[in-house]
């Protein structure tokens, strides 16, 4: 199986490539599409302890050369957290990471492992520009957390990750998908603005619940407030046609997949690749 691979579907709204580190999530999220799936064909029990992907690391070697410098951003990850509890025993992300920073690949990390990833500072630090650090951001209260997504992170740690994580100078983001309860994704907004530097949009899905949700009430509210502070944002197909109800035109780049995407690596000028020769 192909570590660095290009998603499908609305996962493709996220990044143009990904890479999966680990199999299973301990996070439980009642919401979790993969995890419903992992149910439905008899997995469920597997997917709930996340083990490192068989010989992952040295695949990665071998594959990440094929995506130096041309094919954009990975994201690590859609399936599994790269975060998860079981990161600080195997240092998978850890060692993973270097590999593509010297391929050149630039990274953008999604995680409700909370505080976890910044035992990797000093990592991240070393992308410069070329890494974004973000959150899967669902409540502001921690009780509704605690019973929506019990093995996450809590709300106030992914926040002060990311504010840590602000103050350190790396760019930062979040995924305010699924859009539960539209009063709780506003208050996270509020929230969190002063330390996010972009925002993604997506509705609830795969539930009935869902449909009942003003999902036109809350793009009225929520895309005049990212604006009015300058905040980049995506919103996702799904969401879209809520937007006309809302009187809210959305902008060629709010719908762009890849509009908030990371820039290929910068290029080294000649002086600088001379020093690294000579170094």
């Amino acid at each position: 199986m192909a570590t660095i691979y290009v998603p499908q579907g609305r996962a493709r709204e996220y990044s143009p490539l990904a890479l999966n580190l680990y199999n299973g999530c301990d996070h439980g999220c009642l919401y979790c599409y993969a995890r419903g799936m992992a149910e439905r064909f008899g997995r469920g029990d597997q997917w709930k302890t996340p083990v490192p992907r068989s010989g992952i690391v040295d695949q990665i070697k071998r594959d990440a050369p094929k995506f130096a410098r041309s094919r954009g951003q990975v994201l690590l990850c859609f399936t599994g957290d790269p975060y998860c509890r079981e990161e600080t025993n195997s240092d998978i992300t850890r060692a993973v990471l270097p590999i593509l920073l010297n391929n050149k690949i630039p990274v953008a990390i999604l995680t409700k492992g909370g505080k976890r990833c910044l035992r990797d500072l000093d990592i991240f630090r070393r992308f410069g520009r070329s890494i974004k650090v973000g959150a899967t951001l669902t409540f502001a209260d921690t009780d509704k957390s605690r019973e929506w997504e019990p093995g996450a992170a809590l709300p106030e740690d992914r926040f002060a990750a990311l504010w840590q994580l602000h103050r350190a100078g790396i760019a930062t983001w979040a995924s305010l998908e699924p859009i539960i309860d539209p009063a709780e994704t506003l208050e996270i907004i509020r929230e969190t603005t002063p330390y996010i530097d972009h925002y993604k949009l997506g509705r609830w899905n795969h539930d009935q619940r869902a449909d009942q949700n003003d999902y036109a009430g809350f793009l009225a509210k929520a895309i005049p407030l990212l604006r009015d502070l300058g905040k980049p944002l995506y919103v996702k197909e799904c969401l879209r046609p809520y937007a006309p109800r809302a009187r809210i035109r959305l902008t060629a780049e709010e719908t762009d997949p890849d509009a908030l995407c990371l820039p290929p690596f910068p290029a080294v000028a000649r002086a600088d690749q001379l020093a690294l020769s000579l170094s």
